[in-house]
């Protein structure tokens, strides 16, 4: 007699625990891996008149139009830098693209729910921890996990 074991996985389960790491600013933040299509080096950037300023501009990603969003600016720092680590990670978000320009990108790293818990509450100007929606644990580190919808909301400054 054989058991029978159901093995199928979905995406989700695949992916579920998986984040993205990049820097912002020499900080660590972490985005879920289901979010991401690709990594990109700076291409040619579009600007678009009458944007908030992290609003970079648009790309022309093989025929498709991709907003950009300057990470460093969108949390209310100074404009990144390019370097040769600068790069677009472009995110696919309720079947749009986008895309988050970042120092640079690390890795990708498991954190387990166990080691997820809610971001610290501040008292005064919020706005940065407003991004972030946990913060996760792995290999000792500190990830700040990013909230992609509140990243991309155009009312929040």
């Amino acid at each position: 007699m054989h058991d029978i074991i159901d093995v199928s996985l979905t995406t989700e389960d695949v992916m579920h625990g998986k984040y993205l790491t990049f820097l912002v600013d020499d900080v660590g933040y972490g985005i879920e891996i289901s979010y991401v299509v690709e990594i990109i080096s700076v291409q040619d950037i579009t600007l678009v008149p009458h944007t908030h300023s992290y609003v970079k501009g648009i790309i022309n990603l093989r025929g498709t139009v991709v907003p950009v969003i300057d990470m460093g600016m969108r949390f209310g720092g100074e404009e990144i830098e390019y370097t040769e680590q600068t790069c677009i990670i472009v995110l696919s978000m309720d079947e749009m693209s986008v895309g988050i320009l970042v120092d640079g990108v690390r890795d990708v790293t498991d954190i387990e729910d166990d080691n997820i818990q809610d971001p610290p509450q501040t008292t005064g100007n919020s706005v940065k921890n407003h991004f972030i929606k946990a913060v996760g644990l792995s290999a000792g580190e500190v990830m700040q996990l990013i909230d992609v919808y509140r990243v991309f909301e155009m009312g929040v400054e």
